[in-house]
């Protein structure tokens, strides 16, 4: 196959793969507050699906697709598995329905994260392309699928409606058949060594706990895990709140327009983090997420759609760099201070503890904030307040980071 095809269907691989995340993750708490009247408990813990389905999925599907099913089959399996289940959410207004439904839904949809990966690479390096130089240019149309769902449903009216899960699951229909045009990525028949659930998972990685610098690192990991979807859960709301007096606003009118800039100001940070590690270090950098986190929520706290607009567009700025320094420079971290024998566990410890364990606290703490200050009679939220607890939240733990994480760049970890 020509490198100019292979990479084309890769690229169209990704924008389809962000695609179907992006039609509803930004919209979907707007819907069930605005539209179908659910409390902010209960759209945390929708939301908190995404993290229960982490903890163990992608290391199940990980096996599934290393010993025993062609990559590229199974990651048409999931979609249309998790498009059947979304269809069902879009059908089921009450609750108790659509929680258990919405996690099948992840169950089956966060795995493709990886598995996306899994074919990328493994074709690319069966076609000896250059994967460092080239994949970045594929991935990145991951995030432009992702804006372009979020523009779609936006423009379209559909952001308070089921029709973004309709939307969605199109495109998982879409992307699970262009899967199968792809060539095969088998499994790997080679012998190697055996990894267990528990290994793919991360849980041999606990003995990293027994250093004081990694087990600092894990707690806070788990800690601002909580904190990456807040925005995405209750940003719609937030905004759809000024409707009564900022009916006019382009941010009312289309929340997720505005709400897509922290998308695209995540694809301009990502590229500066080799200068900002190379010029302050790491432990700077993942200080700078968490101050930059105390930003975007306080941004959003005296932000509006009239006179304090500015404070909303500096808020989806430094979304960027709160997202991305820590994720990518903590994988650098524990990339570089465990034996290699261990990386691919500690990697997996430490997903688990921000997109698993810290999603979940994230989804039920945020909703139980958002509620406390939801009034009884009319349902609307005094959103100032829950952005500064979430801000505060923020700021003691980079202010705690600050001063337990000890790590100066130029000790290494213990071997354990």
């Amino acid at each position: 196959m020509q490198k100019a095809n292979l990479k084309l269907r890769l690229t169209v691989m990704n924008f389809l793969q962000f695609a179907v995340w992006g039609s509803y993750l930004i919209s979907l708490g707007g819907y069930m507050m605005g539209t179908l009247g659910y409390s902010g408990l209960q759209v945390g813990a929708i939301y908190g699906t995404m993290g229960v389905a982490s903890l163990f999925m992608p290391g199940v599907i990980g096996i599934i697709a290393d010993k025993y099913v062609n990559a590229e089959r199974l990651l048409a399996i999931c979609h249309l598995l998790s498009a059947a289940f979304l269809i069902g959410v879009s059908q089921n207004a009450d609750y108790a329905l659509a929680y258990p439904l919405f996690l099948l839904v992840n169950i089956f949809y966060m795995p493709t994260i990886a598995l996306t990966n899994t074919i990328s690479y493994s074709l690319m390096s069966r076609n000896n392309m250059d994967i460092a130089a080239t994949f970045p240019s594929i991935r990145v149309w991951g995030t432009v699928g992702f804006i372009a769902a979020m523009w779609l449903v936006g423009l379209c009216g559909w952001a308070q409606s089921a029709m973004q899960l309709y939307v969605s699951a199109g495109l998982g229909v879409a992307l699970a058949v262009f899967a199968l045009t792809l060539p095969p990525s088998p499994p790997n028949k080679q012998v190697g060594p055996e990894r267990s659930l528990a290994s793919v998972l991360g849980l041999d990685a606990l003995v990293l706990f027994k250093n004081y610098n990694m087990s600092v690192f894990f707690i806070f990991s788990m800690l601002l895990g909580a904190a990456l979807q807040v925005t995405n859960t209750f940003g719609t709301p937030f905004l759809d709140s000024f409707k009564p007096d900022y009916a006019d606003s382009i941010a009312v009118k289309y929340p997720t327009i505005l709400l897509s800039l922290s998308q695209i100001s995540e694809t301009l940070f990502i590229l500066s983090i080799p200068f900002f590690l190379r010029r302050f270090g790491i432990k700077s950098v993942m200080l700078m997420s968490m101050l930059a986190w105390v930003l975007r929520f306080g941004l959003f706290g005296i932000g509006n759609p009239g006179d304090g607009f500015v404070f909303l567009i500096l808020s989806m700025i430094v979304y960027g760099m709160a997202f991305d320094f820590f994720n990518v420079s903590g994988s650098m971290f524990v990339d570089k201070e465990v034996d290699p024998s261990m990386r691919g566990s500690a990697q997996g410890l430490f997903m688990m503890m921000t997109n698993g364990v810290g999603a979940i606290l994230g989804g039920f703490g945020s909703g139980y904030i958002v509620d406390l200050y939801k009034n009884a009679e009319t349902q609307a939220v005094d959103w100032s307040p829950v952005w500064f607890i979430f801000a505060g939240y923020a700021l003691v733990i980079a202010i705690l980071f600050a001063i337990l994480f000890r790590y100066r760049g130029d000790v290494a970890t213990k071997q354990l």
